[in-house]
């Protein structure tokens, strides 16, 4: 009787281990077609916004902050109004403006918005050599705080390590080195 109980124990410790190794290698993937289409249109690499997405929520397509923010990649409905207006859809206007919580968390939506933000607020850092840390840090704490963590210094050769310790708030300075580094040790995945 004892013997089986323990064979029993041991095929449910195994199960419990598959079980919980494919759950979440599915739940970890599961966006990886939309985050590779995003990533394609604004040339932003998909290891990056995979990353970004582990970072915000975790994958939760109805995850929302303390400051409004929604969704897996956490766009506010300021932003998502701007990226509404700029594409002159007016589809997409009267759903930002109609019912904005809706369009951020439809998970195709919020990345191509969360996207076309990182790629916007990228542009002022383009060429940089913290040009990724810093895009970073301006997507979690606004690109007026990188400009106040940077002001008198060079940012054309500013390093993404000196860079990373003049951010003055602890949370996106953590925030930014978690992400960095669970991009930069993302296995290299294909894609369909």
């Amino acid at each position: 009787m004892r013997r089986y109980l323990i064979s029993g124990l041991f095929i449910l410790a195994i199960i419990s281990i598959a079980g919980y190794y494919f759950f979440t290698e599915y739940w970890e993937h599961r966006f990886d077609e939309l985050i590779t289409r995003q990533a394609r249109v604004y040339n932003i690499d998909e290891p990056l916004i995979w990353s970004l997405i582990y970072e915000e929520t975790y994958f939760r397509s109805l995850a929302s902050g303390n400051a409004g923010e929604i969704g897996l990649m956490q766009v506010t409905p300021l932003v998502a109004r701007e990226w509404a207006k700029t594409t002159g859809l007016s589809e997409f206007e009267r759903q930002a403006n109609e019912n904005v919580e809706n369009l951020l968390q439809n998970p195709e939506r919020n990345i191509q918005i969360g996207s076309w933000y990182f790629d916007k607020l990228r542009a002022a850092y383009r060429g940089r050599p913290a040009e990724t840390a810093m895009t970073l840090a301006a997507y979690n704490a606004g690109p007026s705080r990188v400009a106040e963590w940077t002001q008198g210094a060079d940012t054309q050769t500013m390093t993404e390590a000196d860079f990373i310790t003049r951010i003055g708030i602890e949370s996106t300075k953590n925030y930014v080195t978690s992400i960095l580094q669970r991009y930069r040790s993302q296995p290299v995945r294909e894609t369909k």
